[in-house]
């Protein structure tokens, strides 16, 4: 399904994105990394290879997907140099963790500039292309966090609500055009965000974002290959994770009343310097 195909992956550079170029690559993809940070971004091949993994094409371009204008240009880029794209995989993303109280206004406008514009900035820049080749794949790493709120993720939870709304609007509206998507929505993973979150995040989100069990890079990587190879719109990685997004589906209700039980039991407030 992926060899010979022109992929674009935003956040490339590391994390998810990384992990994703590693495995499409050894199916024999063409790659277009897409991230801020040119040296990390230069990092990926040099992976890719050491790890005896022969891509078909494997190219780095560093650009913000937090401006259009960058995306617009940067497709065009990509379109000119790899081909016309067969997939975009929207992975940048950024996470903020705190008491509501304690959060600025400027970090919810950062954290929807990265997850929730960025990823509609980057369909904007591909969908002409798509629209001229006559089809195409968006794949929109969103986040069980986009599905059901949770503690210390106010910003967080509305960047990745709004790119659930964007995803199942554009769905229904662009399939006729022969553009299909797909929404990944991974509970908490290893991955150097994750690592830095874990450094000053509240007791009460550790506690209740780790009910489902933190899963492996690789296995989530694994699962959302997969789900893509199985035409899946909803890719949820793990069997707890799904677990809980059908919980959560169908009996919301249960799912509150769990989470107040969880938080009443170790909730330690703003006012305690424990974040």
């Amino acid at each position: 399904m992926f060899e010979g195909k022109n992929i674009i992956i935003t956040g490339g550079s590391s994390g998810l994105g990384a992990e994703l170029a590693c495995t499409l690559a050894a199916k024999g993809a063409n790659l277009a990394l897409v991230a801020r940070n040119q040296d990390k971004l230069r990092s990926v091949p040099a992976k890719i290879q050491s790890a005896n993994i022969r891509p078909a094409r494997i190219e780095t371009f560093q650009s913000d997907v937090c401006d259009p204008d960058a995306a617009e240009k940067t497709g065009k880029q990509i379109a000119e140099t790899i081909g016309l794209p067969d997939i975009l995989i929207n992975s940048a993303g950024i996470i903020s963790e705190n008491y509501f109280e304690k959060i600025p206004i400027d970090t919810f406008k950062k954290v929807m500039d990265t997850n929730f514009f960025g990823t509609l900035n980057w369909i904007k820049a591909v969908l002409p292309y798509f629209q001229k080749k006559g089809e195409g794949r968006i794949v929109n790493i969103c986040s069980m966090a986009g599905l059901m709120g949770t503690f210390g993720y106010s910003p967080y939870c509305s960047s990745k609500h709004a790119v659930t709304g964007l995803t199942e609007s554009l769905r229904v509206e662009l399939k006729p055009q022969n553009i299909r998507f797909h929404l990944v929505c991974p509970a908490e993973f290893t991955s150097p965000m994750v690592d830095q979150l874990n450094t000053y995040r509240t007791v009460e989100n550790r506690k209740i974002v780790q009910t489902i069990p933190v899963l492996t890079l690789e296995k989530v990587t694994h699962e959302i290959i997969r789900g893509i190879e199985k035409n899946r719109y909803r890719i949820i990685p793990g069997a707890v994770t799904r677990f809980f997004e059908i919980l959560n589906r169908y009996f919301p209700a249960l799912t509150r009343w769990t989470s107040d039980q969880i938080i009443r039991q170790c909730y330690k407030g703003p006012g305690t310097g424990s974040a």
